[in-house]
């Protein structure tokens, strides 16, 4: 799998200026947050949502908390997903990850963070997918012709970023899960920590760490090492890599737990900070099918280019780059490599040959 690309900043094609109203966000000169939406959830799910929910018999703590968690995002979903389960098929979730604080507040937030999950129990392997924040798509049901894919949280919500990730890939997503900032830190104090070797030196906020050098890092030191973007040569895909780095550090970490009171504490920190349309009985039954697959993870960035419209800084993904990641996650997902994105993906020459997402939807496989 080609590894991740450097974000070059030496090329920044001009497009021209679109005659409607600008995204729904506006450019702000201070670093805001940007948050690790991640698998946070899925390290629970998978790791460990089974195998110590019967361990220990917390069945029912466990069961209400998740209860608490769960969020139908009222879209109908793109394929028959109990069925996947029940064959034991591969399935995909969308991971999401906002900075809003306590989930349920009326402020919708972006969504700064977006990685496809694919997980195949026959092959035992995940693969992880980062989408970049500033991707330009097409929003379903927005009023504008094109935004930054991390938009479309705010403008309607988990359903309407799962209908843009799929249309924009052509694939199914058969779950969500949507965590904030407040539940990483937490997490990742609730596992004890984990240990990194930087791919860069750098010092930002409660994080200061050395190339090459191995660290541990509590909660705090985490978030801050997977928010850093601005200093990163790479910039947001550098960043994308340092998240996928915790991600796995989690999970490993997070098979290896047997204390009961660091369960609890790992289902304490789920509260008020995860949203998912995955119910209690899904999380268990993907634990027995498809658990396996966390020893194996593979990661993946959907890379764009660099483009200033309007004024705004996006990253539009060529054609080729659309076909390649698309036809890597359908063929994990078991499905045949898309003919769709070929025919109704229009490539638009805007000055730089790079495609442009059409408006029209995933239909299933």
């Amino acid at each position: 799998m080609p590894s991740d690309k450097d974000n070059n900043n030496d090329f920044e094609p001009v497009y021209s200026r679109r005659a409607d109203k600008k995204p729904h966000y506006k450019q702000k000169n201070h670093r805001r947050r940007r948050i690790i939406g991640w698998s946070i959830f899925f390290v629970l799910l998978v790791a460990l949502g089974g195998g110590l929910v019967w361990g220990y018999g917390a069945y029912k703590s466990a069961k209400s908390t998740f209860k608490q968690t769960y969020d139908s995002t009222n879209v109908a979903k793109a394929r028959n997903v109990s069925s996947v389960i029940q064959q034991g098929k591969p399935l995909s979730i969308l991971l999401l990850g906002t900075d809003t604080g306590a989930l349920g507040r009326h402020d919708t937030g972006r969504t700064d963070t977006m990685i496809v999950a694919s997980v195949n129990p026959k092959k035992k392997t995940i693969h992880l997918t980062s989408i970049a924040r500033d991707t330009k798509v097409v929003v379903p049901g927005d009023t504008q012709s094109y935004e930054k894919i991390n938009a479309a949280y705010t403008i309607g919500g988990a359903g309407t970023a799962v209908k843009t990730v799929q249309n924009l890939l052509d694939i199914p997503i058969d779950f969500y899960a949507i965590i904030n900032m407040g539940g990483l830190e937490k997490m990742v104090n609730a596992v004890g920590g984990v240990d990194v070797t930087p791919p860069l030196t750098f010092q930002y906020g409660a994080a200061n760490v050395v190339k090459g050098k191995k660290i541990h890092l509590n909660g705090k030191q985490a978030l801050d090492y997977s928010r850093m973007r601005d200093d990163d040569p790479r910039g947001d895909y550098g960043r994308q890599a340092r998240q996928r780095q915790i991600i796995k550090k989690l999970v490993m970490k997070g098979l290896n737990i047997t204390s009961l009171p660091r369960y609890k504490s790992i289902l304490s920190s789920l509260s008020g900070n995860m949203k998912t349309d995955m119910t209690f009985d899904d999380m268990i039954a993907i634990r027995a099918k498809y658990g396996d697959a966390t020893h194996h993870i593979k990661s993946q960035t959907l890379q764009g280019e660099n483009a200033m419209i309007d004024g705004l800084s996006y990253q539009v993904v060529p054609q080729t780059e659309l076909l390649r990641v698309s036809n890597d996650i359908r063929t994990s997902l078991g499905l045949a490599k898309s003919s769709k994105l070929q025919t109704s993906q229009t490539n638009t020459d805007d000055g730089t040959g790079a495609a442009t997402q059409s408006s029209s939807t995933y239909n299933g496989y």
